[in-house]
């Protein structure tokens, strides 16, 4: 499948660029496949590319020695991952797994340093890029040494529950889990919680959010 331009603008890399430039940027980028729980990037090792979300989504995570998960980001389309390694030459800060499948466009770390050459404007917007990631993984650590395990999990259904302009992936508890630092268990006995305030409504495998204003009180109330 071509790689569409019209998809393209709608990445913040890319913003501001013109048909012309962004025709030039489609024939550096790759297009990739994963399938549901493939691991595209592994913690540790050297980058090979950049990566943006064209459909589905993928979790960023750190794996403990003990084998104990720390989701970081759940990136979505649109959105990119595994900028860090590329730019700095390290090595893979973090794993990448598909949630479901996956579409991706990639660029190579050579190609990347073409395009930010030959495009001034996409340095521009790596900078807004990557600013807006570091404000979330401030607030990531903000809320795992300070907020109780109850608001993380209200603040998580807030965030998964999008803007309704498209498909979110379906988070289990153990995902979640691995979202608010903690293990399922009080992840059950916070979305019980939630219920009993009237929050959500639990429907068997499902989490209905049946008050939005509510939810929000009880990212407050347990800060």
């Amino acid at each position: 499948m071509a790689v569409q331009v019209e998809f393209l603008e709608s990445i913040p890399y890319f913003s501001g660029l013109s048909l012309d430039a962004l025709d030039s940027v489609r024939e550096l980028i790759f297009e990739r496949t994963s399938e549901r729980d493939e691991l595209i990037v592994l913690e540790g090792e050297s980058a090979e590319a950049l990566y943006f979300v064209i459909s589905g989504a993928v979790k960023m995570f750190k794996t403990s020695v003990e084998g104990k998960e720390q989701i970081l980001s759940i990136v979505r389309p649109g959105e990119s991952f595994n900028d860090i390694s590329v730019f700095d030459g390290g090595p893979n800060p973090a794993s990448v797994q598909a949630m479901g499948p996956a579409v991706l466009y990639g660029i190579r770390r050579n190609d990347l340093e073409v395009i930010l050459r030959d495009h001034p404007q996409v340095a521009l917007n790596v900078i807004q890029v990557l600013s807006q990631k570091m404000r979330h993984l401030m607030s990531l650590v903000e809320d795992l040494s300070f907020r109780h395990v109850t608001g993380r999990i209200a603040k998580i259904l807030l965030g998964h529950a999008g803007n309704g302009t498209g498909p979110q992936p379906r988070l289990t508890q153990q995902e979640m889990a691995a979202m608010a630092g903690t293990v399922r268990e009080v992840v059950g006995r916070s979305l019980k919680a939630l219920e009993e305030e009237g929050a959500i409504r639990l429907d068997r495998h499902r989490i209905v959010i049946t008050d939005k204003k509510a939810l929000k009180n009880m990212v407050e109330a347990y800060s």
